[in-house]
């Protein structure tokens, strides 16, 4: 018994997706299965011929279809990859001539807010918190350390390949020509950075002071919004 009915259920399945497939056909191509006829019995000679002429029209209409539907198919999928291709965000590094700003050349290396950077562990009071008082943060403005009598705290630098950098911090070892980038972990600093000599360009000189506000609204500056995925993650969106 349950064979008879898994065979009904299966046939009928098949003409429901033949049924289907016949429906979606005569869409696309107008041309309706009454319209095929392959007899021509009962026909004269002269009527006999006038059907095959039919028949090879809707033969033709058929093969005409079939193309356009395949053509159909196509440029769906031609269209979704432009799409993905059209999404991928410009480059910060393109976006002005930077050689309008003066340069100066430093060594650049990365630290994050960790034991193995401050000497602080993430109990401690100060954990993640910067000479100026703003947390650490790896964003479209990122907070640096710098040697504050070469860059002022809140000096806006570019550094290519990592970003906008505004001095936040200072440290024993950073002195002179030395800059040291934020990033939230020791893995990110020697996969994204390690130690590199670069000029970097000063979009503008600090006056010693950086407030939450201030880089907030760096960070937020709508007309920035596309290049930030550049520098942040997923949460930080």
């Amino acid at each position: 018994m349950n064979f008879y009915k898994r065979f009904f259920r299966r046939v009928g399945m098949v003409l429901l997706f033949m049924a289907a497939l016949l429906t979606t056909f005569q869409s696309i191509s107008g041309v309706k299965a009454s319209a095929i006829n392959f007899s021509n019995n009962n026909y004269g000679q002269s009527e006999a011929s006038e059907t095959n002429g039919q028949f090879d029209h809707t033969i033709k209409q058929i093969g005409v279809a079939l193309k356009s539907f395949k053509k159909a198919l196509v440029e769906k999928t031609q269209i979704s990859s432009s799409k993905e291709v059209a999404g991928k965000p410009p480059l910060l590094e393109n976006m002005k001539d930077w050689s309008q700003y003066p340069t100066r050349r430093v060594v650049a290396t990365g630290y994050t807010a960790g034991y193995e950077s401050t000497g602080k562990n993430p109990g401690h009071p100060q954990f993640g918190i910067t000479y100026s008082g703003v947390k650490v943060k790896r964003d479209l403005y990122s907070t640096i350390a710098a040697d504050t009598s070469v860059f002022p705290i809140g000096t806006i630098l570019f550094i290519p390949d990592y970003g906008f950098g505004v001095v936040a911090d200072t440290g024993s070892a950073i002195n002179g020509n030395k800059v040291d980038l934020y990033y939230e972990t020791v893995q990110d600093v020697y996969s994204q950075w390690g130690k590199k000599t670069l000029d970097v360009y000063i979009v503008e000189m600090g006056k010693g002071k950086l407030t939450e506000e201030t880089l907030s609204a760096l960070n937020e500056e709508e007309s920035m919004q596309v290049f930030r995925q550049q520098y942040t993650k997923a949460e930080n969106k």
